[in-house]
Order: C-alpha cells, then structure tokens, then sequence
C-alpha cells in the first residue's frame, strides 16, 4: 500500500497480486480492518468498482473521503472518480496485460 502514490488508489484485488497473493481481496479487507498503523495509507484502497468500502453514514467512510479529497482525488457519492485502474505487474513490466 505505501507504493500507491498519493492522489492515486488501487483495489483490494490489486493490493493482494502485488503482494503475490491472487485472489485475496477479502483478506487484504481483513487485515486493514486490524491496522493499528495510521501512517499507512489505507484509504488509497478501494473496492475493485471504485467505491469506498465502509457504509457512507460511517466515520471511517468520511474519513477515507476526507483523504482522498486531500490528495486531490475525486470522490462522488462514495465513488473514486476520474482514475484509470492501478497497472498490473504484467503492465508493468511487459507493457501489457497478461
């Protein structure tokens, strides 16, 4: 997480493959919900639909709008707008997707 630049995000998903861990989203959710570290920047983290996680009448969704509105990223109605999927590794390096 702290290699997603800021006033960029990336999903769960893509969290867990650059960790080398396809296919588990749900247990990167899982362990930020744990964190106790609050320089690591979770709320750079999303759904894989661009929206953000927590139920919008919550304290941690207007938290993570709140951030991200900071790095100047777009947030409408709990949705990350404006933003191109994070790259996969095979982007990366080979210049396209696998």
């Amino acid at each position: 997480m702290r290699a997603i630049p800021p006033g960029r995000v990336a999903g769960y998903g893509e969290v867990a493959r650059r960790a080398g861990l396809p296919g588990r989203a749900r247990m990167v959710a899982r362990l930020l919900s744990g964190n106790g570290d609050r320089d690591l920047p979770w709320h750079r983290v999303l759904r894989s639909d661009g929206r953000i996680a927590f139920p919008p009448d919550s304290p941690e969704f207007a938290e993570q709008s709140q951030r991200l509105r900071a790095e100047g990223v777009r947030v409408e109605n709990g949705r990350v707008r404006g933003q191109a999927a994070a790259a996969t590794l095979d982007e990366q390096v080979w210049g396209f997707g696998g």
